[in-house]
């Protein structure tokens, strides 16, 4: 991880510590005393208020409150309730997830914990992207530890409160980062969306009550217990409270994972964080929040980065992957390939999905080849637009909006490969540094 001064170490406070990833590092430098609290000190109503006054929001794309989320969950239940860690990192673009992982399970474990002391639960699972099963060592170790020290396990710390958490790891399907899928995985089935509603704080994992989150979330939560919800909502904008890990890639000097305060100015990111555009070329295009999400162009650098500006702006800030691109970038080869991408993870459950991409990748494709008719542009905004709501999941929408998006901002690109012409961008193109 490159350094910047700009950063606001909340989240990575630990990661420059020899042994970061052990109990013992973690627990000289405040770990676990936020659980302690919330189990010795507070009142779940307690909790959630704090959650709600630090204006934290969902770190996995979607930016839902997360004190709002939590106590959708019903206080009495038949049915056990469960606290599921999303920790499957697939949008391309994006790697923050694994680094509080390897660098800081702890955290992880003690704000699963929290959320178990919230909602009444004694089971939790994190569940772990395919291509991260290296992970699963640092991890399984951490649980080790934290059950040797009595933070997991039976009675914990002599309070009576039963907690068991345990890893899973996906097969790397992108698909199984959508909630309900990952659910589906999660109890040894096929990873295909669920029809919703019942959301699953009410019918979730095992059909009972569940808090659903991704890893930076849950790891955001010790600070704001230990520090006060009003300290977190400070650090970033209205609304938008906090630090984010944001990743950033593609054509800059100084690509990276970064933690900033929410709402900071995407034109700093870029220019003074990121070093600035490689090889000093002119500023074309980013992708604000992973590959799923609307492309920006340079009317929008002044953006604060928090979820309600983003979308202001006309995208979204998703995941907080940035990726960034100079002006020899081709759009239409970028379009081909994120679409390339949708179609081989779509899951095929939903048509509009499963033909949609394929149909779209294929017309990419023929564009960029220099096959395309000149109706084929609109036939390219035609098919997507049709797949916009129209499937049980969000792939459709992750598909179809970016491609849309491209159309519209760079359609001139789109006529410049019509008629047999050659990409002109084709021998203009820098090796980039985008991450998956």
């Amino acid at each position: 991880m490159p350094v910047s001064e700009h950063e606001v170490r909340v989240l990575t406070k630990r990661f420059d510590l020899p042994n970061s990833a052990s109990i013992d590092t973690y627990l000289a430098h405040d770990g676990y005393q936020a659980f302690e609290k919330a189990l010795k000190q507070m009142t779940p109503e307690s909790i959630l208020e704090e959650l709600k006054r630090s204006n934290l929001r969902g770190r996995g794309g979607a930016g839902f409150p997360t004190g709002m989320k939590w106590g959708f969950v019903p206080k009495e239940s038949p049915k056990p309730k469960y606290i599921v860690c999303n920790a499957d990192e697939s949008e391309p673009g994006t790697c923050k997830d694994r680094l509080l992982m390897e660098k800081d399970p702890h955290q992880l474990i003690e704000g699963i914990l929290i959320a178990g002391v919230v909602v009444g639960s004694h089971q939790g699972y994190i569940y772990v992207r395919g291509e991260y099963r290296y992970l699963l060592e640092i991890l399984d170790r951490a649980l080790e530890e934290a059950y040797a020290r009595g933070y997991l396990g039976k009675n914990i710390l002599g309070t009576g409160f039963d907690f068991e958490l345990a890893t899973h790891t996906g097969a790397g399907a992108y698909e199984c980062g959508e909630e309900s899928a990952l659910l589906e995985s999660l109890e040894g089935k096929r990873g295909i969306p669920r029809i919703r509603p019942p959301f699953p704080a009410v019918v979730g994992l095992y059909g009972g009550p569940t808090v659903l989150n991704n890893v930076e979330t849950f790891s955001a939560v010790p600070a704001i217990l230990r520090e006060g919800g009003e300290w977190y909502a400070q650090l970033g904008t209205p609304r938008n409270g906090g630090t984010r890990l944001f990743v950033l890639s593609g054509h800059v000097n100084r690509p990276g994972v970064y933690e900033l305060p929410m709402g900071f100015p995407l034109r700093k990111m870029i220019e003074e964080v990121g070093g600035g555009i490689l090889g000093g070329k002119k500023f074309k295009a980013v992708i604000p929040g992973g590959s799923s999400t609307p492309v920006l162009t340079a009317d929008a650098l002044d953006t604060p980065m928090d979820f309600d500006s983003v979308a202001k702006a006309g995208s979204m800030l998703g995941s907080g992957a940035v990726i960034v691109m100079h002006e020899d970038t081709c759009m239409v080869k970028v379009a081909l390939r994120l679409m390339q991408f949708y179609a081989h993870e779509s899951c095929g459950w939903c048509i509009p999905c499963r033909e949609g991409t394929d149909w779209l990748s294929k017309t990419l494709h023929r564009f960029h080849s220099g096959g395309a008719r000149e109706e084929d542009i609109g036939l390219i905004e035609h098919l997507a637009k049709n797949m916009l709501g129209r499937t049980f999941c969000p792939l459709g929408d992750a598909a179809a909006m970016p491609v849309i998006s491209f159309v519209k901002k760079f359609r001139e690109e789109f006529e410049m490969h019509l008629s047999g012409r050659p990409c002109p961008f084709e021998s203009k193109q820098e090796p980039a540094t985008v991450s998956r």
